[in-house]
């Protein structure tokens, strides 16, 4: 398949003093225009003004709701956009990207961003799709990952693990495995599909049944990252987590064979064979790609187009780069007609 006003009325009374009154109508109307001119500044804070321009001088709010994973790029793009734009404050939240998509749809929650750690998310969810109300009309890809364990000096069995031997490790009695999720975030169900495909590609019939034996529910929360300090303090053994995260945190990490980690759309037809079940349904396997948009009731659309702007620029993939993100070749768009101008010449149509 391959290669994220104000109205202002005022009057004089009836017992007005018809001098009084001419000497304060002037001023009235002047009063008038003013605060009608800075109604419509406010109103185009964070989209556009009559005239089709964003108003760069009003201070604006922009919330931007993500998988967690993002926290640390995202942290720092947000750092970079308001030293570019001070009067813009990004206002974040992380958690799982299933759970942030329902912040907008099921709880009507205001969003200017949306970005998910799988891109079928947003089809799914906010594309309109089974007669749900639509609330994105485009979605771009702009980052991959790998899904993989993490552990520390603490964790039994680190001592004689390997990329070949990981299964049987983690199968053993007494180790704790950390995950997050399926039903809430995708790095829980392609947790479930990666363990899937290893059960294949190793040919080891109950592996996935075995490691699951060790990562019971009370292990489990809405997003993997709120699991490091646990891992980190011996709480648990290993954490199914993203690659990114591993290299973010200077974590031991497995370095599990393409064929199952879910990182590269080479193996699309590979990965498309595994599966996990879920309170959403049975979801197949696909590469991990990262995905964005802009909600069609964003109030700051215009700011939410200069941010996505921002990310997929060069400043922005520099700082996913550098946090153990893939790159794609360019970050792909579906519905290339429905991509905002400002965005369109950074994506190219996603490949069939």
């Amino acid at each position: 398949m391959f290669k994220t006003k104000e109205r202002v009325s005022q009057g004089l009374g009836s017992g007005t003093k018809p001098g009084k009154g001419k000497q304060l109508l002037p001023v009235v109307l002047a009063g008038v225009l003013l605060l009608s001119g800075c109604g419509a500044t406010q109103g185009a804070a964070g989209g556009k003004s009559s005239g089709g321009q964003t108003a760069s001088g009003a201070k604006v709010t922009l919330p931007v709701y993500a998988a967690g994973t993002l926290a640390k790029p995202f942290k720092e793009l947000d750092a970079k956009f308001q030293a570019k734009y001070p009067n813009v404050t990004v206002q974040p939240q992380f958690g799982g990207s299933v759970k942030m998509v329902k912040q907008v749809t099921d709880l009507k929650q205001l969003a200017d961003v949306v970005a998910v750690a799988d891109y079928s998310v947003i089809p799914k969810y906010m594309l309109g799709a089974g007669g749900q109300k639509k609330y994105a009309d485009w979605y771009v890809g702009f980052a991959s990952n790998a899904i993989t364990f993490v552990y520390t000096d603490k964790s039994k069995g680190q001592d004689k693990i390997t990329p070949d031997n990981w299964y049987k490790v983690l199968a053993q009695k007494g180790v704790q495995i950390g995950r997050s999720n399926p039903d809430t975030d995708p790095s829980g169900y392609q947790t479930l599909q990666m363990l899937d495909l290893a059960e294949k590609y190793y040919k080891a019939p109950g592996l996935e049944e075995k490691i699951l034996a060790n990562a019971p529910q009370t292990n489990m929360r809405d997003t993997e990252t709120e699991l490091l300090n646990a891992l980190k303090t011996g709480q648990i053994d290993y954490l199914a987590i993203y690659q990114s995260d591993a290299k973010q945190n200077h974590l031991k990490y497995l370095k599990l064979p393409p064929q199952i980690d879910l990182s590269n759309p080479v193996y699309s037809k590979e990965y498309i064979g595994a599966a996990a079940k879920t309170k959403n349904g049975e979801l197949t396997g696909k590469p991990i790609v990262y995905a964005l948009t802009i909600p069609t009731n964003a109030p700051h659309a215009a700011w939410a187009e200069k941010y996505v702007a921002f990310l997929l620029g060069p400043e922005g993939q520099a700082i996913l780069k550098k946090d153990g993100f893939g790159l794609l070749p360019k970050p792909y768009a579906k519905a290339m007609d429905k991509v905002p101008t400002d965005i369109k010449s950074l994506v190219e149509a996603w490949p069939q």
